[in-house]
């Protein structure tokens, strides 16, 4: 399930490019992307397969990369957002751009699957934000034998940034094929450690064109969750219903 990572002084980037935030708690605020290229897993209805590979990448040095950052940085961006692929496969050079992007005043973002707790632990405290992607089985991320390791690393990396102190907050993409049994499990599993004060949201976000759920099936989730967090959002793609990247 792993990915080599980069070199640590040089860094693969799909692309750079400011926009609106098109998910979670923080949607519509100025940001700018950092999609860092390369990711172990394999989500059926991923939206940036061309991040996949990590040689799909462009190659950079880290200063490259850092002047590429300061090229483009808009006026009043709210924040800078790593995404990709998955950041943590470069987890190095993510630590790099990090400290840059701080030393900047801006605050840093890392939305992230967590698959892997150890590269997680490390660039923690160099990241003001974290959404945590929860993946379910129907997501096909991984194979049925892989999927515990990628959950307990999932929750690990929960544990992690709430001791931290970090503003958290959790996603969950689902579909019209999602179990509805699995959520509930996971709900509980979260929820049997994590304190509702402790998190900033939990986001249910309805997969985007391919096996969307209707309402109904939507509130399933919503339900599942409410008793226990009622901050809970259904929260759709806004840059996809917008039409902007």
């Amino acid at each position: 399930m792993r990915q080599k990572a980069a070199a640590s002084t040089r860094i693969k980037l799909s692309e750079i490019f400011t926009s609106i935030e098109g998910e979670g708690i923080l949607f519509g605020t100025k940001t700018m992307f950092v999609r860092m290229a390369g990711c172990p897993l394999k989500c059926h209805w991923c939206d940036t397969p061309y991040a996949l590979p990590l040689d799909s990448g462009s190659d950079y040095s880290i200063d490259s990369a850092k002047e590429l950052i300061s090229k483009n940085l808009h006026v009043n961006t709210y924040k800078v957002n790593f995404t990709g692929g998955e950041p943590l496969v470069q987890h190095e050079a993510l630590i790099e751009l990090a400290k840059f992007v701080k030393g900047k005043g801006l605050r840093t973002y890392l939305e992230s699957a967590c698959y892997d707790a150890t590269r997680f632990a490390k660039v923690l405290a160099y990241i003001d934000l974290v959404k945590i992607e929860f993946k379910l089985r129907d997501s096909k991320v991984v194979d049925e034998k892989h999927y515990g390791s990628l959950l307990r690393n999932e929750l690990d990396c929960l544990k992690l940034a709430i001791s931290s102190g970090k503003t958290t907050y959790i996603k969950v993409v689902v579909t019209n094929s999602s179990s509805l049994k699995e959520f509930k499990e996971l709900v509980r599993e979260v929820f049997s450690f994590t304190k509702p004060a402790e998190i900033a949201g939990f986001i249910i976000q309805p997969s985007y064109k391919i096996d969307e759920p209707p309402l109904d099936v939507l509130f399933g989730f919503y339900d599942a969750v409410y008793p226990l967090y009622d901050q809970v959002r259904i929260v759709p793609q806004l840059h996809k219903i917008i039409g902007v990247r």
